[in-house]
């Protein structure tokens, strides 16, 4: 395995990594506070934003966050060079919106 391989998995580990324990932290720290579907819709769509993947462009075989993907394309090269990353994340967020109304209709049905 090459150093740059390695240093890519490494820093997309660590971004992984951070964000589910900053997610989770947020999640626990706000039990006494909000509902529970409050809470499992934050969560998951905390999720969505930042664990969806995109390319940056063309020709990359690496994946970077879908959400600095389409800021940086938006901010450089305009909001239709954009689009490969905003999809992916629309899609992710409309099935963080879906779960998060089936787990209300299933499970938190008393909160």
């Amino acid at each position: 395995m090459m150093i740059q391989d390695q240093s890519y998995i490494i820093a997309l580990a660590v971004y992984l990594g951070s964000a589910l324990v900053a997610l989770g932290s947020l999640f626990w720290w706000l039990r006494r506070s909000w509902r529970p579907v409050w809470r499992w819709f934050l969560l998951l769509t905390g999720l969505a934003l930042l664990l969806t993947p995109a390319y940056p462009y063309e020709g990359v075989d690496t994946l970077a966050p879908a959400l600095v993907v389409a800021g940086f394309q938006i901010l450089t090269a305009g909001p239709e060079a954009a689009q490969h990353a905003l999809r992916p994340l629309a899609a992710a967020l409309a099935a963080a919106v879906v779960l998060t109304l089936l787990l209300r209709i299933l499970f938190l049905r008393r909160q």
